[in-house]
């Protein structure tokens, strides 16, 4: 038993189909990839002030994230601390003990304060 012919609307939906799934298939794969974990191969925290509390800074920042991104920032001591407090409700970081945070946010105050000017600056503004 011969199977009827298919109508040529339905004929051209299955081609355009077929077409969209192999041209969005290779899209889904690559977004399907896994991003690769941030891995601080080129810092050493040599390679940042001395200070007391370097390493603990060092370490337990770059955890999940370079230390440049740190050493970009400058803030006042009650704005290390909630970006900690942020990072621990939100993004899963570990609390430190006392003696650890003590010594981070003593190195992250006194090594990255505020700056006095930040961003772009408007020339043509009066100050």
């Amino acid at each position: 038993m011969q199977r009827p012919a298919m109508p040529a609307a339905a004929r051209m939906a299955r081609r355009l189909l077929l077409a969209l799934i192999v041209a969005i298939a290779p899209a889904v794969a690559c977004a399907q990839q896994a991003s690769p974990r941030f891995i601080p191969r080129d810092e050493n925290p040599e390679d940042f002030p001395a200070g007391a509390g370097r390493e603990d800074a060092f370490y337990n920042c770059t955890a999940c994230h370079g230390f440049k991104l740190i050493a970009q920032q400058g803030l006042a001591r009650w704005q290390w601390e909630a970006s900690i407090d942020l990072m621990v409700a939100k993004h899963a970081m570990p609390p430190l003990d006392a003696k650890t945070r003590e010594s981070v946010l003593n190195y992250l105050e006194a090594t990255y304060p505020p700056r006095t000017q930040r961003g772009w600056q408007n020339p043509f503004l009066n100050r």
